[in-house]
């Protein structure tokens, strides 16, 4: 998760993970970073069959499974951060270990892109967008530009990629990436020719297709927030920006984790289970007809399964040894359930489960269909598979 400060990152990050990392109006609230696990939301195979399923990762709540995904709540970017402004430097070396960024920022417009509070509707969220892809892209440019000499000299041998590659592979940048981004018509002429607006055209777009992007408009339940996400989402056709109450979904999880409501994270609703004090139960109606039902939801498991299943094509896939019943050796009911790349195969799940079972890896089987499936075969969203090994 990436942000200007005071935006409300660390809010989300509790929300999504229910630890508590601390909040405050102030920047810099968040220093080191923290990690925690989130959780992308499918269905459930076990309603197929009529029984509970027994998590040993995750869990699942109403026909609902929630598999385990790593989340990071860092600090605050501010402008020049590039140039070690704030925690700049920092932030930016954390980011990089990430597949996929969620950008959480104030739709509200209370906050400006340093942090500061300025009152509601007083600062245009849209700066905050502009200035956060720029400062990335400004890093990324000055590492390309340490080796730049070298870089360009090995690229005008005729091994471009290669060499763009390299200066970049700490950053989690792959040589099929940069390939990917010198297929377009900005970037025809050699390195060695290219301006400094080239260099960092080209820094925007490997960060896009090496870290795609999400924004989550939090504070969306304020007037301001309301007029802001619609301007947003007008200036920025082709993002994804999802409304969020990072406040309201936390609100939310806590009451469901202390039995006063029942909440599943991404519902239009909830039930109370018991008599809530008058006080509590205001906020919840306040926050039932204000954002379940205007917005559909909180958005903040809306964010995490767009970041998942849109940004990075993940699918989920529930590995069993028998095939009739679903179960594991010890007899639970759908006790795994693994995030795997788009388009990986049966062969990538066994060793996703281990790689002595990779190692040992014969043939696979459908379980829904109970048809035969190779090592090449490419699992598709939700299958349940039996690995078979010699």
């Amino acid at each position: 998760m990436v942000g200007a400060p005071n935006s409300g990152k660390s809010t989300f990050f509790n929300a999504a993970t229910l630890l508590n990392a601390e909040t405050g109006n102030r920047p810099f609230v968040t220093i080191k970073p923290s990690q925690g696990t989130a959780f992308v939301k499918v269905e459930c195979p076990h309603k197929e069959l009529g029984v509970e399923c027994n998590p040993q990762h995750g869990y699942c709540k109403n026909g609902w499974r929630f598999v385990p995904i790593t989340l990071w709540d860092v600090a605050g970017l501010v402008p020049d951060a590039w140039q070690g402004k704030g925690l700049g430097n920092q932030f930016l070396n954390d980011i990089m270990r990430a597949k996929a960024l969620i950008h959480v920022l104030d739709a509200s417009g209370s906050t400006n892109t340093e942090g500061e509070s300025v009152g509601e509707a007083n600062f245009d969220p849209g700066q905050t967008v502009e200035f956060l892809e720029k400062e990335i892209a400004y890093w990324v440019r000055s590492i390309l530009q340490r080796t730049w000499h070298e870089t360009a000299k090995k690229a005008a041998a005729g091994k471009t990629a290669e060499a763009l590659a390299v200066p970049l592979s700490g950053l989690g940048v792959s040589e099929n990436d940069i390939k990917e981004v010198l297929g377009k018509e900005a970037f025809n002429e050699k390195p060695r020719n290219w301006s400094e607006s080239t260099l960092l055209e080209f820094a925007e777009e490997v960060r896009k297709k090496s870290k795609p992007m999400v924004i989550a408009a939090n504070k969306a339940d304020t007037k301001s927030g309301r007029e802001n996400i619609g301007k947003l989402k007008a200036l920025y056709p082709n993002q994804t920006i999802q409304a969020v109450s990072a406040e309201a979904e936390l609100a939310l999880r806590r009451a469901d984790e202390h039995g006063l409501i029942e909440y599943v994270p991404g519902s239009n609703n909830f039930k109370e289970l018991k008599e809530i004090p008058e006080k509590q139960k205001h906020a919840l109606e306040f926050i039932r007809e204000n954002v379940l039902e205007e917005f559909g939801g909180t958005g903040v498991q809306e964010i995490i399964n767009k970041t998942a299943f849109d940004l990075l094509d993940l699918i989920v896939v529930f590995p069993v040894q028998d095939a009739v019943k679903w179960v594991s050796a010890k007899g639970n009911v759908l006790p795994d359930a693994h995030l795997l790349k788009k388009g990986s195969t049966a062969l990538d799940l066994a060793y996703k489960i281990h790689t002595d079972i990779g190692e040992r890896f014969v043939s696979a089987l459908n379980c829904r269909t109970n048809q035969k499936i190779g090592k090449d075969t490419e699992l598709k969203h939700l299958d349940v598979v039996k690995i078979i090994t010699r």
